[in-house]
């Protein structure tokens, strides 16, 4: 990604030796993701909130985001997603993205009002309770067919790695992928934030018009929080899988929603903590 790396000068300590070098770290820059709908008084736009993240595929990320967060569903729910703002100094990065929705949009003022604030460590300040997921419509995937073999699941994080071209210079992102029943990936999207990361591949998926994405799996680098299976299940994903470990509350909401939850995903082996019978040899 264009301006996601940036070279710092630094000093090495090797074995007692100190040597001046440049290294490659990754960048991170805020983003604000604005949100204009119409109403009686004509068209009103509010920011939604601030996000610590690597420049790339901003558009993704915010559609991402608000799909995430339940205020959009679909493509026809906007009219259109544009930087707006100066450049953020040094960068030339838009770190401001509008989204425009479409006329017929009703905005839940009330969830705007939690005004969200993200960063790349702990995701959204504040996150509702499992309480919110039951009253806003999302599907269960409990019927769903979809089946994983065994020998996929296994081969999916070397693929993600390799498909990990910022990380290579900088050892510094997370990465999240969404994969196909046979193993191949359909989207793969890095960034300082693991939510974010998985909010661009949702995003992606949105402007391609594949959600509710019902026949993929996602994968991500980190550990499996409440927060990405939140995003996995709003996204009709019936497999989140992850490098390491899940929290107790996404295996409960794993549970509830019927998606299959695999942690501990490395080389051969991996922990299945929800909804084994996805899992096919």
């Amino acid at each position: 990604m264009a301006g996601s790396s940036h070279a710092v000068d630094i000093h090495r300590f090797r074995n007692g030796k100190q040597a001046s070098q440049s290294d490659t770290v990754a960048v991170e820059e805020p983003l604000e993701i604005r949100l204009a709908w119409s109403t009686p008084d004509g068209r009103a736009t509010r920011s939604v909130s601030i996000t610590m993240r690597t420049p790339g595929n901003d558009e993704e990320l915010a559609v991402g985001f608000l799909v995430s967060e339940s205020l959009i569903r679909g493509p026809a729910d906007f009219a259109s997603v544009e930087s707006c703002g100066p450049p953020a100094p040094d960068s030339g990065n838009h770190n401001v993205i509008r989204v425009d929705l479409a006329a017929n949009v009703d905005v839940d003022l009330g969830r705007l009002q939690r005004h969200f604030y993200t960063t790349s460590s702990c995701g959204v300040c504040g996150k509702a309770s499992l309480d919110a997921l039951r009253v806003i419509g999302v599907e269960s995937q409990v019927g769903n067919t979809a089946r994983f073999e065994r020998s996929v699941l296994t081969s999916i994080p070397d693929k993600l790695r390799a498909a990990q071209t910022t990380f290579d210079e900088t050892g510094g992102l997370h990465a999240a992928a969404a994969f196909t029943q046979t193993g191949d990936l359909v989207v793969t999207r890095e960034d300082v934030g693991r939510h974010n990361a998985v909010d661009k591949v949702i995003g992606a998926l949105l402007l391609r018009n594949q959600l509710p994405a019902t026949e993929l799996g996602l994968m991500v680098s980190g550990r499996a929080s409440f927060e990405l299976m939140q995003k996995t299940v709003v996204a009709g994903m019936p497999l989140l899988a992850a490098v390491s470990a899940p929290s107790s509350l996404a295996v409960e909401l794993a549970g509830e929603f019927g998606v299959t939850l695999v942690g501990f995903l490395r080389g051969d082996t991996f922990n299945v903590y929800a909804g084994e019978e996805r899992i096919c040899e």
